[in-house]
């Protein structure tokens, strides 16, 4: 008899052990047991149930034990008997058992992680951020791929022209990261490599409160700014309906949304905070003349949020006239009603390369994902006045870029994109992280919140399996009581001992109920909540053969192999 499982991460000496044991037990019935076990290095992704010394170690080895088919062969001769048979292969069974219950594969028995893989301004350039921006309208379509790799659960994508975040749930840290990161390689073209030399990982309570800073404007380029609070938002409206967009990630971003508006109104962070556009304003009349403050001709291309942003701190900054470049001229009529005092011309994409051409400080801001100005586009534009120093500034806030890094190399032009605003932003050091620091309170009191929330979902799956438990129960003893009843009761007692059979058993469940219960907010209620459900689960035998997290293993498994 050959039997194979396809139980991973297995403790061998046990098994080993357990052979010898079972060889020596079948010795008097003259009956050859074998074993043959097989260690191989991973070369697939499948029944990738991994034992892991610790997680997100990555000093842990490439390699693992797989027991599949080809890899774990218990093999009985039978030469002898029926009895040495049904002797042999109890002792295979015994064997198999241990496969599965094997504690050494401790993957298994841990809860999944949340897990951030990041790229942003402080640590990634332009030119590899505007390859991995994925538009809000892919969002939906890259959670979904993300979610269909082997090791993640959920996930959730933030892409800025400031960051490229990827937030995931993942069934294992070391896993799920190579396998995001190689997502991220094909679906950008940059080498994994490459990716892996400017990205930053953060795992659970870390990921929790850099997406609250983050949310809070304080890991923006621009220390408060309020847009980054909006795009959070932006992320949980989008990710409404979508599969994969689960319990915990969903609830993270919600908790970073209160986060975000709680530093806001408790701290005085956005006092004179900027956002991205109005530091490119700033830095267009740092690079100008301040002679030409008033009287430089000014053309935004776009006329989306972060345009409409940068046409009013223009006029805030005492500009009286601009021309705005956009596809339809809605939203142009919509920003001129709005400021009724300024004369802006409205010019269809068409006629943007003649605009440019009268122009001397360009702002982009489109969702284009070609360029608009390359350097033979600006090259043949005439020269600007020396009024305001002889330099046609583009200024260019587009994540991907709008205008060609070339275009700085002419002698006619200079050429500023978001990075360059670090410039704009490093006045005002010491006020900014006195800010900071208020603001840095009240994260980490929320994240503890947040991870106490996370760890009280532990005791849903126990109060589900108490309750199917006390159901069994219910029904079988049930049964038993109607069947002695006979069968000519009316329906009317029936419906009564129905009644009475679950009131007793709500009776009873209602007290360990109440002592699952935890809304996370008080630790010490929390813990004595987790200390119940393991008691629970001892008592009532309620903890599963194979584990919840081993179960979303297999069946990501499953699903790779249809």
């Amino acid at each position: 008899m050959a039997v194979s499982s396809g139980f991973a991460g297995v403790n061998f000496e046990t098994l080993l052990i357990s052979s010898s044991a079972a060889t020596a037990s079948s010795s008097s019935l003259s009956t050859p047991n074998q074993i043959w076990v097989f260690c191989k290095p991973a070369r697939t992704r499948r029944n990738s149930l991994v034992k892991k010394n610790g997680w997100g170690s990555s000093s842990n080895p490439a390699i693992r034990c797989e027991i599949a088919a080809s890899d774990v062969l218990v093999q009985t001769t039978d030469n002898s008997n029926s009895a040495s048979s049904s002797s042999s292969r109890s002792s295979s069974l015994s064997a198999l058992e241990l496969l599965k219950t094997s504690a050494a594969d401790r993957y298994t028995k841990e809860r999944s992680s949340i897990v951030v893989i990041g790229l942003s301004v402080h640590t990634t350039p332009v030119e590899m951020r505007e390859k991995l921006a994925i538009p809000e309208a892919e969002w939906p379509r890259a959670i979904g791929e993300l979610c269909s790799l082997n090791h993640i659960e959920e996930a959730a994508v933030l892409s800025t022209c400031n960051r490229m975040e990827i937030y995931v749930v993942a069934l294992s840290q070391h896993r799920g990261v190579k396998e995001v990161t190689e997502w991220m390689s094909k679906t950008s073209g940059i080498p994994v490599s490459e990716i892996c030399e400017h990205r930053f990982l953060l795992y659970n309570k870390d990921a929790t409160q850099h997406l609250f800073e983050v949310s809070a404007g304080l890991d923006s380029l621009v220390l408060g700014e309020g847009q980054i609070l909006a795009q959070v938002k932006q992320v949980v409206k989008v990710g409404q309906g979508v599969v994969g967009f689960g319990r915990n990630i969903s609830g993270l971003f919600k908790h970073a949304i209160t986060v975000g508006k709680r530093v806001r109104t408790e701290t005085n962070i956005a006092a004179g905070a900027v956002s991205v556009s109005s530091a490119a304003v700033e830095l267009a009349l740092m690079k100008l003349p301040e002679s030409s403050h008033a009287t430089a001709r000014m053309l935004v291309i776009g006329a989306g949020k972060m345009g409409k942003l940068v046409i009013k701190h223009l006029v805030a900054k005492g500009s009286t006239k601009m021309v705005v470049v956009n596809r339809s001229e809605e939203r142009v009529a919509a920003i001129r009603e709005e400021l009724s005092d300024v004369e802006i011309v409205y010019k269809p994409l068409a006629e943007m390369l003649a605009c440019a051409a009268e122009a001397d400080v360009i702002f982009t801001s489109t969702a284009s994902e070609t360029l608009l100005f390359s350097k033979e586009h600006v090259m043949v534009l005439p020269p600007v006045g020396s009024d305001v120093g002889g330099l046609r500034l583009f200024i260019d806030i587009s994540v991907p870029r709008n205008v060609g890094s070339c275009v700085d190399n002419l002698e006619t032009a200079r050429v500023y994109n978001v990075d360059d605003l670090k410039e704009v932003v490093a006045a005002n050091k010491e006020d900014r992280l006195r800010k900071a620091m208020e603001a840095q309170t009240i994260i980490t009191e929320e994240s503890t919140q947040f991870e106490a929330w996370r760890d009280s979902l532990e005791t849903v799956p126990t109060i589900k399996k108490l309750r199917a438990y006390a159901e069994r129960i219910r029904v079988a003893e049930l049964e038993k009581c109607l069947s002695k009843m006979g069968d000519d009761i009316s329906k009317k007692t029936r419906r009564a001992v129905d009644d009475l059979s679950r009131g007793i058993v709500n009776k009873l469940l209602h007290g360990p109920m109440q002592h699952l219960r935890c809304d996370g907010s008080d630790s010490r209620t929390l813990s004595e909540t987790l200390e119940n459900m393991h008691a629970l689960n001892r008592m009532f035998s309620l903890e599963t053969e194979i584990s919840v997290l081993e179960q979303k293993v297999r069946a990501k498994v499953e699903q790779t192999q249809k």
